[in-house]
Parts: structure tokens; C-alpha cells; sequence
């Protein structure tokens, strides 16, 4: 393995046209038997989960899933009153236009509003519920052609198809956006560091040739681990991320090695010493996000498995461009500086690596070495701080509420639900039994709708359905409440805790289980929370072994585990504070939900401890090189600090950037998720890996390599060299 990034290297340095070639080749198989393949989206039955997962099987062994339903909505123009007559000829209207399509199943009747200033349609949809904003257009248009015969009125349309369709027109606009920032700042950054527009966009070329190539392996994957919708946006999040920091950390290692050699070594003996040290560190770093992310799978989960793929798919791409098509490029570059070096006698600004480190970098360092002790209470101090709103962390499932305004059927959301809050949310009471029980469950399903109509937290409306064999029934209670509020999730207990078990709980040889819009969005949190503990103690066990074997130490392993706690804690206390109140709301343009998405946490917690092993493996590898040349671990830990500073502030302002870029998007979550990111990354680079990495190895000293010892193995090998000599 560790001989494996020189070996690859070396052919690629002694054959770049054909290792370029052969990249291009590699990029192009991967996205054609991707789109020949095709992507194997997830169905309705990967998302159940728990409780509510159950009842939604049992439902469908009666034919009584869900299905997509859309709904229109007709009102007054003005906003006044409605006139009874021409709302019922365009709810005619309506009907006859949507019972016409090949995409309608059922169209419902005409529905009053109780104060009689709304009329609605409800329109089922065929197939399954999560195929319904593929299907939604024609009817959509057929609803645009009612509202022009209709002028006086306003006549519109919405529904989970129409909010999906939306939701994901939004969200490509808002990564199209993202991309136009992300791309010009990570160009910008370059050019400072390198001082060479080739050299820039090396970087920026291999990271959008890795995303390709990582989107078609992604569709071919997604037969195994079937795609939730998310597995493009993991691969454009996490793509540019460790894309450009694997060749960053590779070109400022070379740049380093050319500027040490002083034109005494070729190109490609450059690009070998290159590999000895980055390619390794790099190989490494991949192997350390692709096992974080692989810990995902544990979620017992499809958006998370979903995740996983997409993060693994584009590091292993990634860390593949590193190791060939770079070296070749990186040779070609050499050689090009060579004759232009031979013809002019001067050497470019872009080929004179500069040495040293920042008067900031030098002034922190000289601090912490001067009290590494202080440096450490102060900052561990502060950034506990930071992380103590966590403990007042509450999760939810986002529901569609939280969706922006910006989508046109959200509007019209509003005023559905304002016209009939009973369309909220609902419960359903899902019962399987054999045949012949049916009029006891009947019965008990009756009880159970009487004492729900007296309970002010439900809408007092009850439908009572069975399937053609009498085995599966079904009870769905109206709930006036969306399904985040308190009083939806209470009425959700209620139900589950005292009105299922009184009622049919009595009757034996039966199942019973509660889903409905409230169910789903409960048991999701729930279904997380229990699953973090065991994810957490993975990705710590992760860090401690890799850590642990990458530098031969224990002591390095248990700081990793410590380190990695700290910023991650720290970041999620941030985000709390931020998005669990209202002080931030205009600043970031969200209306603050008071909980944070169920997904954030995990999704933080896994991403981040992969990324924070590439600062850690980069940085602790320049130290560990000093220490085997011999020097103290003081002057190893300050030497290496200083000659990586450099690189892990370049590399973490590129991620930063494309991170912070998720928190100008609209849907919360993934802004939630963009600013976690973000600001993790930042702490990592700046605190925890300049100041609390440094403060603590300077108080272990020696001891920070144990049970191995790099000095006395450096010291044998001179004692060695010097016999021989």
C-alpha cells in the first residue's frame, strides 16, 4: 500500500500522454455506462422507518398506500367573497379537464371551505406516491388553462407533487448559483497560492473530471443502494472539496521539491519525490473519508445510504486522479518550466516555492510555543463554549412547511391550508386481522374516531376504510396542526399511548401500527437519535486506527478521537445557536424553525471526521518527517506547523468557500447543513490543527509518538550512515 502512489506515480511521470489519455478515457467509460445503465431511484417502501413504516406495509397489503394527490384550489380573485355559481362552474370544469388525463386516476368532488369562501378538488394521481412530480405537469397545465377561462377567479393548484417539483426546480437553480460563486473564488485562491493560471486550474479541472466520472459510477451504485435524490448534490459538495484539496496538497509538495532541488533534478524525479511523501499522505486522507462515509450505511437508512455512495464514489475517483493523471500533468508542467527556465535563465515566480510561513502563522506559533499550556485551556475553553447550546439541540424531520415561499405552490399551500386547516396533517390508524374480525375492528375503529372528535387537537373529521378481503382497515384522523408543531406531536402520542391500546389494542389477534403525515416526520428523528450513538462510536474507533496506524502512535490516535470531538461539538453548538433562533434569520435570509434537521447532525459528524483527517494526516505527516530527520519533537511539531500552515489555510478557504456557498440556498436544511460545514472546516484549519494540535504535542513532546519513537529510529539510521561512511 505505501509503495503503491510511487509505483502508479512513476508510470504516469514515464508515460503522461498516455496517462492523461487514459484518464480521459476513465472519465468518459464512467458517465457512459452510467447514462447507458441508468439511475435506480428510490421507491416508496426504501423510506419507511419505524412505527410508521410498518403501518405504511401493512396499508399497501390492502392497496391502500398512499398516492400522490393534488389538489385546486378556487377562490375569489379579490380575495372576497366567493360567487357560488362561478366557483362551481369552474370546479366543473376542472373536474371534466383532469378526469381526461392519462395521468389522473380519480378526481374527488366539489369541497366547500366552512365559511364557504374556498372550493377545492381533490385529483389522485396513478402510481406510486413519490412518481407524482414526474406526472404533474399535465395537470399543472390543464389548471393554468382553467384559471384563463375564469378571469374573476383565482384558481390554482397544489399538493406533494407540485411542492416536490418545486422544491427540486429551486434547488438546481440554487446549485447552479452556488457554482458560480464556488468556482470563480476557488480560481482566485489558486492563483494567489500558485501565482500560475496552468497550475490554478490544474485543481480546478481534476475536481470537475472526478465529479463526472463519480456521477456515472454514482448511477451504476444506486442498483446496490438505490439514489434518494441526494447522491448528486454529496458528489458537487463533497467533489470540489476533496478534489482540490488532494491536488492542492500534491502541487505544493512538488512545488517544494522543485524549489529544494534548485534544477538539479528532472521533472520527473520531482514528481517521484512528490509521491513519496503527498501521494502517500493523500491515499491515506481518501482512504480515511471513504471509511468515515462508509459508516453512513449503519443509518439503516436510504438518504443516508444515498450519501455514502456519493462521497465514496467521488473521494475513490479523486484520490485515483492523484495518483496518475497528476503526476503526468505535473511532469508536463516541469518540463515546460525546464525550457522556458533554459531559454530566459530565469526561474518563473510560479516555480519559486516560497519558504517560511506568515507573520500571523509565526506570531500564533511563537505563542503557543512559548505557553503551550495556556494556548491549550484558553482554546479548548472556547471552543467548549461554543458547543454548549448543543445540549439544548432539538432534531425534527423538516416538514413541508419549512419550504420557502419562493415555490409558487407553497403560496398556494398557505392558502389551501388557511381555507381548510383540517388538510394539515393526518394520522392513520393502520389494523391487519383475519377476515372474519372485521366487524370487531369495525366497531373498535368507530371508538377510537368518537374519543378522537372530542380532542380539541384533532380536526373531529374520521374516514374508516377496508380493503376488498377484509384484512387491512384503516382509520384516518384529520389533524388541524402541521406536522412540526407540538400540539401534532402530542396528539401523535395520544393516539399511539392511549387511544390505540383502548380501543382496538383490545382486540386480540390483530396489528396495529399509526402512520400519517405526523408518524413519518416523528419517527425519522427517532429512528436517528438511536442511530448516532452507534455511528459516533464507529467514526471515533475509525479515527483512532487510522490515526493510530498512519503515524505508528496510540497517543496520536486518542488526540485524533479527542480533536475531532471538539470541532464537530463545536460546530453543532454553533448551528444551534444560529438556526434554533431567530438573531440570524435575516442575515442568512431563513425563518428560523426552532429545531434543526434530523439529518444535519449525523450528516455533519461522518463528512466532517473524513475531512478533518485529511488537516490531520497532512499536517502530522510533516511533522513525523521532521522528527525521522532527527530533530526534536518541539522543533518537529514547530517545522512542521509552520511549512504546512501554508497549504491547510489554502485548502480549507476552498472548502470553506464551497460549503458557505450551500447557505445562500432556500431549502433550510441544506443550508443548515452548508453552514455546519462550513464553519467545522474553518475551526479545524485555524484552531484546532494551528493552535490545539501544536499546544498539545508540545506538552506530550517524545511522548506523543508512543510506543513508537521516530527520533531514536533517525538517530540509529545516522549512527548507521555514519559506520558505513
Amino acid at each position: 500500500m505505501t509503495d503503491l502512489p510511487v509505483r502508479v506515480a512513476g508510470w504516469s511521470a514515464r508515460h503522461p500522454w498516455r496517462a492523461i489519455a487514459g484518464w480521459l478515457l476513465f472519465v468518459v467509460v464512467c458517465i457512459g455506462v452510467g447514462v447507458a445503465v441508468g439511475g435506480n431511484p428510490a421507491t416508496s417502501e426504501d423510506f419507511r422507518i419505524g412505527e410508521a413504516g410498518r403501518a405504511e406495509a401493512m396499508a399497501a397489503e390492502g392497496g391502500m398506500q398512499q398516492k400522490p394527490v393534488e389538489r385546486v384550489l378556487i377562490t375569489a380573485a379579490s380575495g372576497g367573497r366567493l360567487d357560488r355559481a362561478a366557483a362551481e362552474a369552474a370546479a366543473a370544469d376542472v373536474t371534466g379537464r383532469m378526469r381526461a388525463l392519462g395521468e389522473v386516476e380519480s378526481v374527488g368532488g366539489p369541497v366547500w371551505s366552512a365559511d364557504g369562501t374556498a372550493v377545492r378538488v381533490d385529483v389522485t394521481l396513478g402510481g406510486p406516491e413519490l412518481d407524482g412530480k414526474q406526472h404533474v405537469e399535465p395537470l399543472r397545465a390543464q389548471t393554468a388553462l382553467v384559471q384563463a377561462a375564469h378571469p374573476a377567479l383565482r384558481v390554482e393548484e397544489t399538493g406533494s407533487p407540485s411542492i416536490s417539483k418545486g422544491v427540486e426546480e429551486l434547488r438546481g437553480k440554487d446549485l447552479a448559483r452556488t457554482e458560480m460563486i464556488a468556482l470563480p473564488v476557488t480560481l482566485i485562491t489558486l492563483l494567489l497560492v500558485f501565482g500560475s493560471v496552468a497550475l490554478a486550474v490544474v485543481p480546478l479541472v481534476l475536481a470537475l473530471s472526478s465529479i463526472i466520472a463519480a456521477v456515472g459510477l454514482s448511477m451504476v451504485a444506486s442498483h446496490a443502494f438505490p439514489d434518494a435524490g441526494v447522491g448528486t448534490n454529496v458528489i458537487l459538495l463533497i467533489g470540489m472539496a476533496v478534489g482540490v484539496d488532494y491536488t492542492l496538497f500534491y502541487l505544493k509538495r512538488e512545488r517544494e521539491e522543485r524549489a529544494r532541488a534548485g534544477g538539479r533534478l528532472s521533472a520527473r524525479a520531482i514528481v517521484d519525490l512528490a509521491a513519496a511523501t503527498s501521494g502517500r499522505t493523500v491515499v491515506l486522507s481518501g482512504i480515511a473519508v471513504v471509511i468515515s462515509s462508509a459508516t453512513l450505511y449503519l443509518a439503516d437508512d436510504v438518504i443516508f445510504s444515498s450519501i455514502a455512495t456519493g462521497a465514496i464514489a467521488v473521494t475513490l475517483v479523486a484520490v485515483v486522479s492523484s495518483m496518475t493523471v497528476l503526476p503526468a500533468l505535473l511532469v508536463m508542467l516541469g518540463r515546460r518550466a525546464e525550457r522556458r527556465t533554459a531559454r530566459t535563465g530565469r526561474v518563473a515566480r510560479a516555480d519559486r516555492e516560497r519558504t517560511g510561513h506568515g507573520r500571523l502563522t509565526g506570531a500564533v506559533l511563537g505563542l503557543t510555543s512559548r505557553r503551550p499550556a495556556a494556548v491549550l485551556i484558553v482554546t479548548s475553553a472556547a471552543l467548549l463554549a461554543l458547543a454548549a447550546p448543543l445540549l439544548g439541540l432539538r432534531l425534527t424531520d423538516m416538514g413541508r412547511e419549512t419550504h420557502p415561499r419562493a415555490i409558487p405552490a407553497m403560496q398556494t399551500f398557505d392558502r389551501l391550508n388557511q381555507a381548510f386547516p383540517e388538510l394539515k396533517a393526518m394520522h392513520q390508524v393502520v389494523v391487519r386481522a383475519d377476515a372474519d374480525r372485521v366487524g370487531d375492528v369495525a366497531d373498535a375503529l368507530k371508538d377510537l374516531a368518537s374519543r378522537a372528535a372530542a380532542d380539541p387537537r384533532l380536526a373531529g373529521t374520521a374516514q374508516v376504510r377496508t380493503s376488498a378481503d377484509g384484512r387491512i382497515s384503516m382509520l384516518e384522523l384529520a389533524v388541524p396542526h402541521y406536522v412540526s408543531t407540538a400540539e401534532a406531536r402530542t396528539s401523535l402520542r395520544t393516539l399511539r399511548e392511549e387511544y390505540v391500546p383502548a380501543t382496538v389494542g383490545k382486540v386480540s389477534g390483530v396489528e396495529t401500527a399509526v402512520t400519517g403525515d405526523v408518524a413519518r416526520y416523528a419517527d425519522y428523528p427517532e429512528h436517528q437519535e438511536r442511530k448516532l450513538p452507534l455511528i459516533i462510536a464507529t467514526l471515533l474507533l475509525v479515527t483512532f486506527a487510522m490515526t493510530a496506524w498512519a503515524f505508528r502512535s496510540v497517543v496520536l490516535g486518542l488526540v485524533g478521537m479527542a480533536l475531532n470531538l471538539l470541532s464537530a461539538g463545536a460546530s453543532l453548538g454553533l448551528l444551534v445557536l444560529v438556526f434554533q433562533h431567530s438573531w440570524a434569520e435575516s442575515v442568512l435570509d431563513f425563518t428560523s424553525t426552532g429545531t434543526i434537521g434530523s439529518r444535519v447532525p449525523l450528516f455533519l459528524f461522518v463528512i466532517l471526521f473524513g475531512l478533518s483527517m485529511d488537516y490531520q494526516v497532512f499536517v502530522i505527516s510533516r511533522i513525523r518527517e521532521a522528527a525521522l530527520r532527527g530533530v526534536s519533537t518541539r522543533q518537529a511539531v514547530l517545522d512542521g506547523i509552520a511549512g504546512s500552515a501554508r497549504v491547510v489555510t489554502s485548502a480549507a478557504f476552498v472548502m470553506v468557500t464551497v460549503f458557505a456557498s450551500f447557505v445562500g440556498l432556500h431549502i433550510i436544511e441544506m443550508k443548515q447543513m452548508g453552514f455546519a460545514l462550513a464553519t467545522a472546516v474553518l475551526l479545524d484549519a485555524v484552531v484546532i490543527r494551528i493552535l490545539v494540535l501544536p499546544a498539545i504535542m508540545l506538552l506530550l513532546g517524545e511522548r506523543s509518538w508512543w510506543p513508537s519513537r521516530p527520533g531514536a529510529a533517525a538517530a540509529e539510521r545516522a549512527r548507521t550512515v555514519a559506520t558505513v561512511g
